[in-house]
């Protein structure tokens, strides 16, 4: 658990005009993507340049935001708990999957064994019963 004093979570206007400034910024790089191909003089490669550096700056400008902040320490926290997963070695891996796979191939077995004797029992049987 985080022993952190949380922030408030509050937006202020100064936020919510960086978030639309932001938002203006990628709207126009799309804008513009689609408006300066209609001539065909630019090349695709250079719009899509122009697109990628509108996100890369309403992603800077939305970074300087509340909600900016808290997505990168939500994504430091994320990385300072990655390191303390332990994971499995290259032995244990294979042998956990080729326990799956037996299991899976067990398991597929019983249910086409169940499937079969079900359609004797319904075909054969009762039907033939009935009829």
């Amino acid at each position: 658990m985080n022993t952190k004093a949380e922030e408030p979570k509050g937006t202020n206007a100064a936020d919510i005009g960086k978030l639309v400034l932001a938002g203006l910024v990628l709207v126009a790089g799309i804008f513009a993507y689609s408006w300066l191909g209609r001539d065909g003089n630019i090349s695709p490669s250079v719009r899509l340049l122009g697109v990628l550096a509108a996100l890369v700056i309403s992603l800077a400008i939305a970074a300087f935001t509340a909600l900016g902040r808290r997505v990168r320490n939500f994504i430091a926290e994320s990385q300072f708990e990655m390191r303390k997963v332990v994971w499995p070695t290259r032995d244990e891996t294979i042998k956990t999957t080729g326990i799956i796979i037996l299991v899976v191939i067990v398991l597929s077995l019983l249910l086409g064994l169940i499937d079969l004797i079900l359609k004797s029992v319904i075909l054969d049987w009762l039907l033939k019963l009935g009829g």
